[in-house]
């Protein structure tokens, strides 16, 4: 196999591997903000019931819970698996795993707003949802990016968990290149694939951070 046609199949398992992390990124973002929202609740049950959840989440290993969400239709309600449904298990896995951090991140954040921001906002005439949305949310991005570029450079490197399920992601090819070729060099190569997604990640996020400088 020539170098070209190595890259070519590695660049066909980043296309795989980016839009496991994008779909993530698309749905765990606001399901987390939801959750904590639970967390933090004045309702006992519900508080209870995300605090559990994310117990849960953050205290299983991603591969179990991956095997869990993809034979759980099977096991639980009797329904034939196929193998369509192999990369929405991947993805739903995903997004209800990281839903569980980001939610965390967005307690943590919103906890350490000033009360008087919300007394004053009061004063003002602003609602609830309106004192949230328009006062607090954009300083909580502000202060969360730096653990939010950190879970999401974790996310490009945990895409490769993706070959529990037999999802042909760009570390599963690599490492099938990797075993036909008795050579060690399609995972290095890969490694550098992983490397320069995760540069343009970290790009990104400090560019958004900069723009967000004015919630300072």
């Amino acid at each position: 196999m020539s170098v070209t046609t190595m890259f070519l199949q590695l660049a066909g398992g980043m296309a795989t591997t980016a839009e496991i992390f994008f779909l993530t990124l698309l749905f765990s973002l606001p399901l987390g903000l939801a959750i904590s929202f639970g967390r933090m609740s004045k309702m006992g049950a519900l508080r209870v019931i995300s605090k559990f959840y994310i117990s849960v989440m953050r205290g299983t290993p991603l591969m179990l819970q991956l095997i869990v969400v993809y034979f759980a239709p099977y096991y639980v309600f009797g329904i034939r698996i196929s193998s369509g449904y192999r990369f929405t298990a991947v993805i739903l896995a995903f997004v209800l795993n990281y839903a569980a951090y980001f939610a965390e991140i967005y307690r943590s954040g919103i906890e350490s707003m000033p009360v008087g921001q919300y007394e004053a906002a009061k004063v003002l005439g602003y609602g609830r949802s309106q004192t949230f949305f328009k006062i607090i949310l954009p300083q909580v991005i502000k202060r969360i990016l730096p653990p939010v570029t950190n879970e999401t450079i974790t996310l490009v490197k945990d895409t490769s968990l993706a070959f529990v399920l037999a999802e042909a992601e760009m570390f599963t090819i690599a490492k099938q290149i990797a075993a036909k070729q008795t050579s060690i060099m399609p995972l290095m190569a890969a490694g550098v694939f992983y490397y320069i997604f995760n540069l343009a990640v970290a790009g990104f996020m400090e560019y958004a951070e900069k723009k967000m400088n004015y919630y300072r």
